[in-house]
């Protein structure tokens, strides 16, 4: 019986992708989720695991080929690779010394989310020789949106850290080497030691990536002159890149010229340079930075800006927060009435809800709200879910859980997906007013901002009233001036009034 291998889902807006790599020949055995093929698609690299064991058969899309998705790849006998499997075996049991080689278990990169496709080795909380259980953690990894610790897979004994602090490695890599208690340590660095120099062979004979070929070619560069990053020392077009970046800058030949090589730096006088410190952006701030940015020079964006009376809505929590604390067990803040008053405005003007998808708009029949919450590390912005239908203390809870889960740097990846709008609270840091910047590809964002009494005029007094700013930034795009404005006041309204949003006005 054969088994066709086909292109897995490639993630949303991508429809083709091209076969960068075969890891396998017609004839070979393989195993279930052995690794056959690398895919490259305009954002990320997939690698397509066997679905069953058995024997390579026939190759359909070959190397350089550009498929679809859910496209044929090749085929499998299945049934055969398990015959062919114990033979290929049967030299390890012959030989008895092998036996502690069993014991060592490799440490591999966790599944860092949809996406994501490489982290950089931050931590190591366990030293080479260290005991380690099962489930304890041995380091940390740090990608572009979060932090990921790395469990043990086994008890034993740390014998090899193959990823050094600051390493960047890609989402198949190994980290380290655990060996079992019972061949200890001296069998581990001969067990590591083959694969080494096996790694090193088999490289040269994996093909580099297609985009990398012609980046080289358009750089005049050969491939010895450039360092691949990619599975058994495959290059990839990003490593194309550092090389051109390598070759074009001046070696270094003291401290004084390194800052000279940064094109858009203004010069530097000596005396000031020596008091300068040079930090590397985490991976997580240049994402802040560049999706910033992205979202810039992609939407058309426009802020307009409302004021709200809080008195009734800080009338309703101090009447009711001691109560509401007892009961649901968390405490009444500001965030779970915008909240649902945000979700109450989408309703009305649900464009504001909407993104833009090529020439499509894509209307949302639900809310989930992003939370932007600031942590050491920088901006994230975790979901809460089908917000719209969540009561207010289901909503303090989970703004809480979150918040908490942010600062700790344990956010997962699907947590801070998904999101269809924002809302991002500058006044607790005392911010008066300001103009947030969307969250692609969201279409609008609430920034709130700091309560300051004010005078203004009610019924024709002057009375001092607790007020705050409100700002909308909306994808013009798609949301015309007329659904902004609307939008921001309906928000007003309900916080002004807040009965308005038991009785859906």
């Amino acid at each position: 019986m054969s088994i066709e291998v086909r292109v897995p889902t490639l993630g949303e807006s991508v429809t083709e992708a091209t076969v960068a790599t075969w890891f396998k020949k017609p004839g070979d055995a393989v195993a279930v989720d052995e690794m056959l093929c690398e895919l490259e698609t305009d954002k990320v690299t997939v690698e397509v695991p066997s679905p069953s064991a058995g024997v390579m058969g026939e190759i359909v899309a070959a190397e350089g080929q550009t498929v679809g998705v859910d496209a044929l790849l090749a085929t499998i006998a299945a049934g055969d690779g398990a015959a062919a499997a114990p033979a290929a075996a049967a030299p390890a049991p012959a030989a008895a010394p092998a036996a502690p080689a069993a014991a060592s278990v490799d440490v591999m990169v966790p599944t860092l989310g949809e996406s994501v496709t490489e982290a950089t080795v931050s931590t190591w909380f366990k030293q080479v020789g260290d005991a380690v259980a099962q489930d304890e953690m041995l380091c940390e990894l740090e990608t572009d949106k979060v932090s990921v610790e790395v469990p043990a897979p086994a008890a034993g004994v740390l014998a090899e850290i193959v990823a050094a602090e600051g390493a960047t490695v890609d989402a198949t890599a190994k980290l380290a080497v655990i060996s079992g208690a019972a061949a200890g340590t001296a069998a581990a660095p001969a067990a590591v030691t083959a694969p080494a120099v096996g790694g090193a062979s088999v490289g040269k004979d994996v093909a580099n990536a297609p985009s990398a070929e012609k980046a080289m070619a358009e750089a005049g560069l050969s491939a010895d002159q450039v360092t691949g990053s990619g599975r058994d020392g495959r290059i990839m077009k990003e490593d194309v890149a550092k090389a051109v970046a390598t070759a074009s800058a001046p070696a270094p030949a003291s401290a004084t010229p390194a800052p000279a090589a940064q094109a858009p730096r203004a010069p530097v006088a000596a005396e000031d340079a020596s008091r300068e410190e040079r930090v590397r952006m985490t991976r997580l701030r240049q994402t802040i930075a560049r999706r910033l940015k992205d979202a810039q020079n992609t939407a058309a964006i426009l802020t307009t800006f409302n004021e709200v009376d809080m008195t009734e809505v800080m009338a309703l929590r101090n009447e009711y927060k001691e109560l509401f604390l007892k009961k649901h067990g968390v405490k009444l803040g500001f965030m779970s009435f915008f909240t649902k008053a945000c979700c109450h405005a989408l309703k009305e003007v649900p464009e504001v809800n909407a993104e833009i998808d090529g020439t499509d708009i894509v209307y949302k029949n639900f809310v989930h709200m992003g939370v932007a919450a600031g942590t050491p590390q920088g901006l994230v912005v975790p979901v809460i879910r089908d917000a719209d239908s969540m009561s207010f203390a289901a909503i303090e809870k989970a703004i809480a859980e979150k918040g908490k889960r942010a600062r700790d740097g344990k956010l997962s990846m699907a947590e801070m997906q998904g999101g269809t709008f924002t809302i991002s609270n500058g006044g607790v840091y005392g911010s008066l007013m300001s103009s947030p910047i969307l969250n692609p590809p969201q279409s609008g964002i609430l920034g709130m901002h700091k309560i300051q009494d004010r005078p203004m005029a009610i019924n024709g007094e002057i009375k001092i009233r607790p007020m705050m700013y409100l700002a909308l930034s909306y994808d013009h795009r798609i949301v015309d001036g007329k659904g902004a404005v609307t939008f921001l006041v309906r928000v007003k309204e309900a916080l002004e009034d807040p009965r308005r949003l038991l009785m859906d006005l």
